[in-house]
């Protein structure tokens, strides 16, 4: 019965994960929108951290993860952001709910078998920028899905790999309206574009005891760059504009050529302490090729990219993992913080972005299923320099759950 629901339910969430918008802010204007993947909730909970990895957790940062995997696992997870936007001299508030990723782990031996579907970046903003007798409103909406498959295999008790295939898809649509003062109508630029490609990611995963009671653990990742195709569409229409929204007076269509765009490489590097179930912490460093990065089919003249990076420190403690009769003393207790360097410059000024986060791993069920809870409280930007500061609190919560699959019974 239990895996006929997590199937069902793993096709349905499918189309939903597909249908939703995942962001309110104005920086998802650039390149293809603000990354939305920082991992589970349970990396997300650590400051991102994804060095360590386990029997009944997926870990979908690093593919040599699932060769640790022991029970069939099915995780899925969302989440709310609030964010308030704010310049110089004005403000205002946003928030957005949405399910963050879908992913089932196979165990085989020594290998491990996982595969999912997530939404990787998003688009979605709506502001207005005052030009001398007028103003522009700009609007936009999509992001780029990612679907899939990764393989592992524990080479050696201490040492495991993984290879991970994705193929990355989407529709990005960008909006421009612009209005001069004493004029009845305005002109409206549309720019749509059918993103996809596929790409990769290779993993390691190091462990070993160095005391009868620590382990030290290391993992790294590498996906290299790769291009993506870029089917464009625009048109370009005069509009009225009233109140309740634009609406075209005359309306063509412009041809404007598909493109490639490089997407970024990307290499991972962490190291972590630990006393197994008990207790870790460990540091991670991110590098991301981002001034490799191109737009898709329209230049912005005030952007300029650079290599992204994010350092990422968290961990865990659980007081008593078997103690059965004492809840609390078998709940998870996580803690974080992240400082990133996003790769886009606005204006000459890097937009950086850091956060710290604390959670729950909440035990719920047989065979060591979980609920787990993340909240995040960070800063994007800054109101300096005419850009805009995003105060935000993001509140994640997924559902870890296990069972034995392709398992003869002795008695059927």
């Amino acid at each position: 019965m239990f895996r006929h629901i997590i199937v069902g339910v793993f096709l349905l969430i499918s189309t939903i994960v597909l249908a939703q918008e995942g962001t309110t802010s104005p920086y998802s204007y650039y390149g293809i929108g603000s990354l939305r993947f920082r991992g589970t909730v349970e990396n997300q909970a650590m400051g991102g951290v994804g060095v360590f990895s386990d029997s009944i957790h997926i870990n979908l940062q690093n593919p040599a993860a699932y060769s640790k995997i022991r029970l069939v696992n099915f995780s899925a997870g969302g989440g709310n952001k609030f964010s308030q936007q704010k310049t110089a001299s004005e403000s205002m508030q946003s928030s957005s709910t949405t399910l963050d990723y879908i992913s089932m782990a196979i165990p085989m031996k020594d290998f491990g078998l996982g595969f999912g579907l997530m939404p990787y970046t998003a688009v979605g903003y709506n502001f207005f920028s005052e030009q001398e007798g007028g103003l522009t409103a700009y609007k936009g909406s999509g992001g780029l899905n990612r679907a899939y498959l990764s393989l592992a295999y524990n080479i050696t008790p201490q040492l495991s790999i993984g290879v991970e295939g994705n193929y990355n898809f989407g529709k990005i649509k960008n909006t421009a309206v612009s209005k001069i003062e004493e004029l009845d109508y305005g002109t409206q630029i549309i720019n749509e574009s059918q993103l996809k490609g596929f790409s990769a990611n290779i993993g390691v995963i190091y462990t070993r005891m160095i005391t009868d009671q620590l382990e030290i653990t290391g993992a790294a990742t590498y996906s290299p760059g790769t291009d993506f195709t870029s089917e464009n569409e625009r048109k370009v229409a005069t509009v009225t504009i009233l109140p309740s929204g634009e609406f075209p007076v005359d309306e063509r269509n412009v041809e404007v050529a598909d493109t490639k765009f490089t997407f970024p490489s990307k290499f991972t590097f962490g190291a972590g302490l630990s006393k197994p179930k008990n207790w870790a912490v460990a540091a991670e460093y991110t590098n991301q090729k981002t001034s490799n990065f191109t737009n898709r089919a329209f230049t912005i003249d005030n952007v300029e990219y650079v290599d992204g990076s994010q350092y990422s420190i968290g961990g865990y403690f659980i007081p008593n993992y078997n103690a059965f009769g004492s809840y609390l003393k078998r709940v998870v207790y996580r803690a974080g913080f992240r400082y990133e360097e996003t790769g886009i410059k606005v204006n000459g000024h890097q937009i950086d972005e850091f956060g710290i986060s604390f959670g729950l791993g909440l035990p719920v069920g047989r065979l060591f299923s979980n609920m787990n809870i993340s909240v995040e409280v960070g800063k994007r930007g800054t109101t300096s320099f005419g850009l805009i500061q995003e105060n935000f609190v993001n509140t994640s919560l997924s559902f870890s759950l296990n069972d034995r699959w392709f398992q003869k019974l002795l008695i059927d």
